[in-house]
């Protein structure tokens, strides 16, 4: 019974980590949007995507709310984004993106992840061409009932590509296409589950498994730290 126990408590505790992450960043999500552009979701599209992502991972409304009322209040610095670039071991290229109160705490950590695991922190630009960014609108599958007329009217609207599984749609638009499909979406009532901007690798490159550990453990101890929203890397 000890046994059992220990290892639900293991992934029960491992569940619950992974949640306060979603939801410390998707918090700071909020805050950004709030200062950018107020408190009205129905004018402030940022938010309004925020608030949507906040409901996929089942964040709590008083979460929700507590973070658009510290935004509001103009005594409060607030979050900014930032966004770092550096290689993992074996040369493979790392985008870490940041909201942060503090930049200098948090280039600070950053560039230690970088050296402790074998890494390397590099200069503004130095990486970022490596990478495309793209929009991504994660749609659950039953709202779209025949795939391809909806890929085919979403091509004039922003669309770049459309791929999916059993439970979703996963359609990818360019960066200057994000808010034409944003808008399109919400003028045909379809909710995406979840919606993000991402750095996606131009190229990528394959390493061996013991390789890919090294990277991944980095990875890890980037994404790990609390003000570190998303990291992005080209290892295939």
């Amino acid at each position: 019974m000890g046994r059992i126990f220990e290892k639900r408590k293991h992934v029960m505790f491992a569940r619950f980590k992974k949640m306060s992450k979603a939801f410390n960043r998707i918090g700071k999500d909020i805050e950004i949007a709030v200062k950018a552009g107020g408190v009205d979701p129905k004018t402030n599209s940022h938010l309004r995507l925020a608030i949507q992502n906040a409901k996929s991972v089942n964040m709590p409304k008083d979460r929700i709310d507590a973070a658009i009322k510290r935004a509001s209040n103009k005594d409060t610095s607030g979050y900014f984004e930032i966004i770092y670039e550096g290689y993992a071991p074996h040369g493979i290229a790392v985008v870490v993106e940041c909201a942060t109160d503090n930049q200098t705490r948090t280039v600070s950590n950053v560039r230690y992840h970088f050296k402790e695991y074998g890494g390397a922190m590099g200069n503004p630009g130095s990486i970022a061409f490596m990478f495309e960014r793209k929009g991504l609108f994660k749609i659950p599958i039953e709202k779209i009932p025949d795939v391809d007329e909806f890929e085919l009217e979403m091509i004039d609207h922003g669309l770049d590509d459309l791929t999916g599984d059993d439970k979703f749609l996963y359609v990818y638009t360019s960066f200057h296409g994000f808010g034409s499909m944003q808008k399109t979406l919400e003028e045909k009532g379809i909710e995406p589950a979840s919606t993000e901007l991402q750095y996606l690798p131009t190229t990528t490159k394959e390493l061996t498994p013991e390789q890919a550990k090294e990277v991944t453990d980095l990875i890890d101890a980037m994404e790990e730290d609390d003000d570190v929203q998303s990291v992005y890397h080209n290892m295939g």
